[in-house]
This record gives structure tokens, C-alpha cells and sequence, in this order.
């Protein structure tokens, strides 16, 4: 069954972001290019629009407009419609685009005289024009135009159109007779060119190879993989892979085959171009989303893991969880991995370090250790402290242990008691 995209509520508030999404006061709105077949809300949600774009949809039929009064330009260029109506209600209406349209009924513009401020009419692009005496015709109908198809309407124009309007109009009648026959065997053709195909599509149903049957398989808890299992995964891979690039080349080649068909320029060959387009833009989609066999999902009470193409992504559950009883299975409507993983009651809660116990002795050199970080330049108080005397020099004790900061003199010991087998030599002079 085919969907059929109408007007809705909410798409009226999204286009009026300018109005800040209000509807009640909203003058203008712009609702081109959205794919529409179908009008709906708009004359009971925005009563007062003034300018209303409808441009480059599919709509096959004007309806839900009437209501509109203070409507002043309507665009409704290329679209399906075939014929004018109920455009009564519009009593300001002031410029009407149906260029490029499908209206073969020219004989319906005369439910336009009741817009009696109608200024700007643009018709062409539509079969009705290739109608002989259609500009005459339109001319003499509404008297109120000023413009056709971007062309001012003189007034002997509209003289000579009212003199020979019988004429023009018994031939406008015959033409549309035989457009509107013709139009008819086109409905009864491509109604009939549908149910073909949709009986061929029935007949060439896609049977999947040996070794596909396209579900989504998990593999939950697979700690020590079996070799024997990942051969047949590998083989199944590659035949879904084969499957994959089967699919693509007949979609490929039944692509070529609808665009290269000759085909008349119809509403229902537009709608159809269109839902081609649709499906293969699904198809496309469907190819992005990545194939189910190159993902393997691990749930474990702490943790998750997926393999994406042997690349690992492992997250960290904030409770633990049921591995027996999850899931994982790829959403219908979008294509996203879903993993349903039950909670159990208890929860799982972070180990905190304990702090340890620092020693006596360890407290203190860590309090020397801050003193030092603490110093930032050596101080020496004279007062207290004496220069060594250079002089004397030999003649001082070492001072071990002492370090450069410690300078205080210490007692002598006299180098003879110290060195027992100290001689002193006159040949060397002293230091200093």
C-alpha cells in the first residue's frame, strides 16, 4: 500500500518557525518541495494567510483552500492538477500559478470569476495551452485579468476575444472533448502497466541464496570461540557478501531498464518516477546500515563489547546486568543495533581505595620533604654562622655529614694525634 504524504499539523508549525510555530496569525507560509499529495488543515489552522507556496509537490486536486478569504497569491506550479476548483472562498485572490501543471479541462477556469480581484493568472506549461484560440478564450472568460502567462491583456485584445468568443469556445469544447478521451486511456494504461508489474514483482520474489535467511544473529557470552564455528561464519559472511552484490547489480539493472522505457508525460508517470525514486532511496539507506553478520555482541554482567568488523568497542555497565536474558536485534525502523540487557537488584558499585596508614617516621620525612619544597632560596645569618677559614684550612677536621648548609666550626683535632704516619715535607709549599 502507498502512503500518501498530506498536510499535517505539525508541518504547517515547522514551516512557520518565522511566526514563531504560531498558526492563528500566520500570513505567510512556504510549503514547497515537501513531497505533498494531499492539502489538508491548512484552511482551518491558518485562516489568516495571505500568501500561501505550493510549488514542486504532487498534489492532484485543489481543495482545502475555499476557506481562506484573505488569500492573495497562491503558487501552485508544478504539481499533478488537471483541473480548477474550489477556489470560490478565496475572495481576495489576486495571483494564481498553476504553470506547469496537467489541466486539459480549460472550460474549468470559469469558476474563477468569482474571484473578482483575480489579477495575474499563469497557465502555461499546461496542455490546455496548446488548444487553438486558448488565449482568447481565458481573455474573454475573466474579465477581471490583467495578465496571462506573464503577458499584459491590452484592450483591443479583449474586444476582438469577446466578439469571437462563441466560436473560440465551440472549438475550445471539441479540443478538450479529445483531450479528456485521450486522457482516459492513459489512466486505463497506467493502471493497467501497475498491475503488471506488481504481478511480476510477485512472480520474481528475491528467494535468498543457500546460507541466507537474513535474520540478525547475536552471539552473547562467546568467550572461547569454536574454530569449526567461525569457518562456517566466515562462509556465511561471504555468502550473504555474494547476496549483497547479486541484489545490487539487479537493482541496478532494473533501474536502468524504468528510466530507459518510453513513457508519456502523465500524472501518473510523475507519481511513478517518484515512488521509483523513494524505493531506491530506501534501498540505499538499507545498504548503508552495516550487514549484520560483521557485528558480534558480547554482554557480560559488568561490561558490553561489540566486534565491529574484528574492531572491539567495550563499554562499562553502571550495574550489572542479566547476560542470559539479553538481546540484540536490529530496529525495524531505523537500523540501529538495540541490545536489551535486564538489570539484576543488586548494583554494582566502584571499589574505593582505602587510604593507608602513614608510619611516625614517614610522616616526618614527608613533613621535611614540604619544609624543603617550601624553601625557595638559601638565607645564611652571619650572626650565627662563621665563614671557614681558608687559611687554615688543612689544619680543620673534615666535616662529614654536615653538608654546605651547616657551617658552623667544629672541634680540631690535632693532625698529629690523627695521623699517626703523617710527615711533613718542607719541599711542598703550602696551599695558599
Amino acid at each position: 500500500m502507498v502512503m500518501c504524504l498530506a498536510v499535517t499539523e505539525e508541518l504547517l508549525r515547522q514551516r512557520a518557525e518565522h511566526n514563531n510555530r504560531e498558526l492563528f496569525s500566520l500570513e505567510e507560509i512556504s510549503l514547497h518541495q515537501q513531497e505533498i499529495e494531499k492539502l489538508e488543515y491548512i484552511d482551518k489552522l491558518c485562516r489568516d494567510l495571505k500568501i500561501l507556496y505550493l510549488q514542486n509537490n504532487l498534489i492532484p486536486k485543489i481543495e482545502n483552500v475555499s476557506k481562506l478569504k484573505k488569500l492573495e497569491y497562491l503558487n501552485l506550479a508544478l504539481n499533478n492538477i488537471e483541473r480548477i476548483e474550489n477556489l470560490e472562498g478565496c475572495e481576495e485572490l489576486q495571483k494564481l500559478d498553476l504553470t506547469a501543471n496537467f489541466i486539459g479541462e480549460l472550460s474549468s477556469i470559469e469558476i474563477l470569476k468569482h474571484n473578482i480581484h483575480l489579477k495575474e493568472l499563469f497557465l502555461v506549461g499546461n496542455p490546455c495551452t496548446e488548444f487553438e484560440g486558448y488565449r482568447q478564450f481565458v481573455v474573454a472568460t475573466l474579465h477581471q485579468l490583467k495578465w496571462l502567462d506573464s503577458k499584459e491583456i491590452e484592450r483591443s485584445e479583449r474586444i476582438q476575444a469577446l466578439q469571437n468568443y462563441r466560436q473560440v469556445e465551440k472549438q475550445i469544447r471539441d479540443q478538450e472533448q479529445v483531450y479528456l478521451l485521450k486522457r482516459d486511456r492513459e489512466k486505463e494504461e497506467a493502471l493497467k502497466k501497475i498491475q503488471e508489474k506488481q504481478e511480476k514483482k510477485k512472480e520474481k520474489q528475491i528467494k535468498p541464496k543457500p546460507g541466507f535467511d537474513g535474520r540478525w544473529y547475536t552471539d552473547i557470552n562467546k568467550i572461547n570461540p569454536d574454530p569449526l564455528e567461525d569457518k562456517e561464519n566466515h562462509q556465511q559472511k561471504e555468502t550473504e557478501k555474494e547476496y549483497q552484490e547479486w541484489k545490487i547489480d539487479t537493482d541496478d539493472e532494473e533501474d536502468r531498464a524504468f528510466w530507459e522505457e518510453p513513457t508519456p508525460y502523465t500524472p501518473e508517470s510523475r507519481l511513478e518516477a517518484h515512488r521509483h525514486l523513494e524505493e531506491k532511496r530506501r534501498v540505499k539507506e538499507n545498504i548503508r546500515h552495516l550487514d549484520s553478520s560483521l557485528i558480534d555482541v558480547d554482554v557480560q554482567p559488568t561490561y558490553l563489547r561489540v566486534m565491529v568488523k574484528d574492531k572491539p568497542f567495550q563499554l562499562v555497565l553502571p550495574a550489572e546486568v542479566k547476560p542470559d536474558s539479553s538481546s540484540a536485534k536490529r530496529s525495524q525502523t531505523t537500523g540501529h543495533l538495540v541490545i536489551s540487557m535486564p538489570k539484576v537488584q543488586e548494583i554494582i558499585m566502584a571499589n574505593r581505595k582505602t587510604p593507608t596508614l602513614v608510619k611516625p617516621s614517614d610522616s616526618n620525612k614527608l613533613q621535611t620533604n614540604i619544609k624543603r619544597e617550601r624553601v625557595e632560596k638559601l638565607e645564611v645569618d652571619p650572626s650565627k654562622y662563621s665563614f671557614p677559614d681558608v687559611a687554615n684550612i688543612i689544619q680543620e677536621k673534615e666535616r662529614i655529614g654536615q653538608g654546605p648548609i651547616n657551617l658552623q666550626q667544629q672541634k680540631v683535632i690535632d693532625t698529629e694525634n690523627s695521623c699517626v704516619d703523617f710527615e711533613d715535607n718542607q719541599d711542598v709549599p703550602p696551599l695558599i
